[in-house]
């Protein structure tokens, strides 16, 4: 890296596929993300820590696996104390000014009672218009608290986060949220999918960008920037407002090969948690779990449309990340400035008949983006070791010239980014599914190598054991093949080698998960 220490812009989308890119997937448009990609490093198999958003975002800003960060599940906050020492806090305390614009969730929005957190949708009195942080280390913030209403949801009232002020704010009489909701074409009955009347100016991937490129044209050039810009989307419902919502004609979608369900070759618990109920005493909340965070059978026309909308979302994304990167250009940081692009987790889009999330680690889901540009970082490079978006931390205090303030269990992948070797043997990703997600609780945890994927349900003592090299698709379960045997047990041991400590005690959800 250069002598003047770089400014770091790590920004992300939430539930984006790793091959719906351009570079991976010539039919998706990333024209941005693409050049990101050839004048940088992107990584191949880089893999998440959990497969779900609170979980996998903590980890990204700690360093630090779900069970010992102790973010085990969507609907357990991260503690602030355990947030404050992640890489926000520790560059601001080495010099750096830092600022998070976007989704956080770091903290649950539908909660049982006042937790008295910023994304907390009892706890907003605490929070007017004036408020800008501190939040998680981040000296500066501004939040798109959840970024994508559902239908079946109403908004929250009064209106949380300051995407969510500004959004219903636009036009008269709540104007942006009834047009938001509004189809522009017929509907097939895709599953939370339709084309949103809402004007592109007024979509949260439009205001995260304008919102991050006045914080760069703002900044005091004294102190070198650290920030998190994180877009909502392509996050279900699939609402892509036009003209992005036409980019991709439904009848040209290429649809996955398996997308009937296989559940007879997979471990138990693939069938129970579609079949489980959420154990959430809360009516309301039980039902949305049930009905919002699933989706029936799809046809394929349904499916199609569902797509479409889906990659229309990430070329509005990638639409706002070229005009961050135009706006770093222009305003002379982009030589003096590490920029990453990533995400928390994928989709299942179909694949073996499912669909969105959920406790089910096939590659559509495990695998992410991870492109990075910046001083130091070879260009039109292409890593083929497992990593992690865990290694996100310790990078950016190689980065920094900074020292980390506890043990980590990422690695940085600064070498790598530089083209010098760094070999990798596995990369982790662990889950307690709590039972109010589907019925069932789970102990999950997954090691994913260069040519095999395990995952131990530990419970039970059931799993899953793919040959990626030769099966790809993962359609052959050699969990129980007695001539994998000896794969299996190095498989058990890398998971068992699991670097840091489990906490002894995890915390009881604080809402839904």
């Amino acid at each position: 890296m250069s002598v003047k220490r770089p400014n770091i812009i790590l920004i992300t989308s939430d539930q984006q596929r790793a091959d719906c890119n351009g570079f991976e997937n010539p039919h998706i448009k990333t024209p941005h993300l693409d050049a990101l990609a050839r004048e940088g490093t992107r990584f191949n198999a880089c893999m998440t820590p959990n497969l779900v958003c609170q979980p996998s975002r903590a980890s990204i800003l700690t360093g630090l696996l779900p069970l010992t960060h102790g973010v085990w599940d969507n609907g357990v906050d991260l503690d602030p104390k355990v947030g404050e020492q992640g890489f926000a806090g520790t560059l601001a305390r080495a010099g750096y000014r830092s600022a998070f614009i976007g989704k956080a969730h770091f903290s649950t929005k539908a909660t049982f009672a006042p937790t008295g957190t910023p994304e907390c949708n009892k706890s907003q009195a605490k929070y007017g218009p004036g408020w800008f942080g501190p939040y998680m280390g981040f000296e500066y913030a501004e939040l798109t608290v959840l970024g994508h209403t559902h239908r079946t949801r109403p908004l929250d009232r009064p209106p949380m986060g300051h995407y969510e002020r500004w959004f219903i704010s636009r036009g008269k009489d709540e104007e942006a949220y009834k047009l938001w909701a509004q189809s522009t074409k017929p509907e097939t009955g895709a599953a939370q999918t339709w084309s949103s009347a809402l004007p592109v100016a007024w979509h949260s991937s439009t205001w995260t960008a304008d919102r991050t490129i006045e914080r760069l044209t703002h900044h005091d050039r004294r102190k070198p920037l650290a920030m998190w810009v994180s877009f909502p989307d392509p996050h279900h419902p699939f609402d892509c407002p036009e003209p992005w919502s036409r980019m991709y004609d439904p009848k040209s979608i290429t649809l996955p090969r398996h997308r009937a369900m296989d559940l007879e070759r997979r471990p138990w618990w693939h069938k129970a948690q579609l079949e489980g109920v959420p154990q959430l005493a809360d009516p309301e909340m039980r039902k949305f779990r049930a009905e919002g965070s699933r989706v029936p059978v799809q046809t394929d026309a349904q499916l199609a449309e569902m797509t479409s909308n889906y990659y229309g979302m990430i070329s509005l994304i990638d639409h706002n990340v070229g005009r961050i990167l135009n706006a770093l250009d222009s305003l002379g940081y982009a030589e003096d400035t590490l920029v990453v692009y990533s995400t928390d987790h994928g989709d299942m889009l179909g694949n073996h008949g499912l669909y969105l999330k959920g406790p089910t680690p096939y590659e559509d889901l495990m695998r992410v983006t991870l492109v990075a540009r910046g001083p130091g970082v070879k260009a039109n490079q292409v890593i083929t070791e497992p990593v992690s978006t865990l290694d996100l931390a310790a990078t950016f205090y190689d980065t920094a010239g900074a020292r980390a303030p506890h043990a980590l269990q990422g690695r940085s992948l600064i070498d790598l980014l530089a083209g010098k070797p760094a070999p990798r043997e596995v990369a982790y990703s662990e889950w307690h599914v709590h039972p109010s997600r589907c019925g069932v609780g789970l102990q999950l945890r997954t090691v994913r190598t260069k040519t095999h994927k395990c995952t131990f349900e530990l419970g039970t003592g059931a799993g899953e054991l793919y040959d990626l090299k030769n099966d790809p698709g993962e359609m052959d379960n050699l969990f129980d093949d007695p001539g994998r045997a000896r794969v299996k047990k190095e498989m058990e041991d890398l998971m068992r080698a699991r670097p840091g400590k489990v906490r002894d005690k995890l915390a009881e959800p604080i809402g839904m998960a």
